[in-house]
């Protein structure tokens, strides 16, 4: 998103944008953009310094670092930025931070759930759907 500095009027303007997910190569291994990010702004200028209230809202599909599925997350996030401006600069932006902001909000262990019981490290069965042979074989000879 990209505001022109020279048609922000007195008392400020609001606009609205929807960025396409790979335009800001938020993608990783671990997560990636399902939606398009729908973005409204409301900036204002006094002297010279712009300042941008954000709402960001769009869904990103994460991979649950115990058991492996994907699961959706919706990411509605609010920011304020603020710019000091020249009297030469024509315009700002706003994807840079916009991008830094979604990342910086990916978990370091991402869960499907808080309490995901993970895979069985005998045979690999997702122990959320339920238990699996080998842990009641194991649980047999250990009496």
């Amino acid at each position: 998103m990209k505001i022109n500095i020279d048609q922000i009027p007195p008392e400020g303007l609001t606009l609205g944008e929807t960025i396409p997910p790979k335009s800001l190569e938020l993608d990783t291994e671990i997560a990636q953009l399902c939606s398009p990010i729908q973005i409204k702004a409301d900036v204002l200028k006094i002297t010279n310094v712009v300042t941008v209230d954000l709402n960001l809202n769009t869904q990103i599909n994460f991979i649950c670092s115990r058991c492996l599925n994907e699961f959706r997350v919706v990411l509605k996030k609010k920011l304020k930025l603020n710019y000091q401006v020249d009297n030469g600069q024509y315009g700002i932006d706003l994807n840079p931070e916009i991008r830094q902001d979604i990342i910086l909000g990916y978990p370091i262990k991402s869960l499907c759930k808080p309490d995901c019981k993970g895979l069985c490290p005998g045979c690999g069965k997702n122990l959320n759907v339920g238990e699996c042979s080998c842990k009641k074989e194991k649980g047999k000879g250990d009496g």
